[in-house]
């Protein structure tokens, strides 16, 4: 999905400077405690749970929702805020120039209809994961921080 008109008309008056933006992650899990990550498409091909920026007057929530309707063609129930993250492992310069710093708002979800269909433009693949299996994956500088976290409010949560 292209850039939003709010961003687009941002960056056409502060170019490639450092941004502070919002930012909503959904960690979907499915009954078995499974995460679903998506392959990022670009150069880097990384693996993380699914999300994006945060339009104006949209709360985070519903950008979550969303997202992952956009990217992945499926449904989603939010069922909690896992934790509010920002910090360097959260900034990156996309190819174009552009710098970013996220403050990212990461809850917890379930699916609640759609096929998992990767909308090929900013997702390439998708699929559940469990943690053991996450190490393998090359995923963002983030990950460590937020999905232990994540992983432990499910087990907290909805574990049997």
């Amino acid at each position: 999905m292209p850039m939003s008109p709010f961003l687009a008309d941002l960056r056409s008056r502060v170019g490639n400077a450092l941004l502070m933006l919002p930012a909503a992650t959904g960690c979907v899990f499915d009954d078995e405690g499974r995460l679903l990550v998506a392959r990022h498409a670009g150069e880097k091909g990384l693996w993380a749970p699914p999300g994006g920026g945060i339009d104006p007057d949209e709360r985070p929530e519903h950008t979550v929702v969303r997202e992952l309707h956009e990217e992945l063609g499926v449904d989603t129930e939010v069922r909690g805020l896992i934790g509010v993250f920002g910090g360097p492992e959260f900034r990156t310069t996309y190819p174009n120039g552009h710098q970013v710093a996220y403050v990212n708002a990461v809850y917890g979800c379930a699916l609640a209809g759609g096929v998992l269909t990767p909308d090929g433009e900013e997702i390439t693949d998708a699929r559940f994961a469990t943690e053991e299996e996450l190490a393998g994956l090359p995923m963002p500088a983030w990950s460590p921080r937020v999905l232990p976290q994540a992983f432990a409010w499910w087990r907290e949560r909805w574990s049997a």
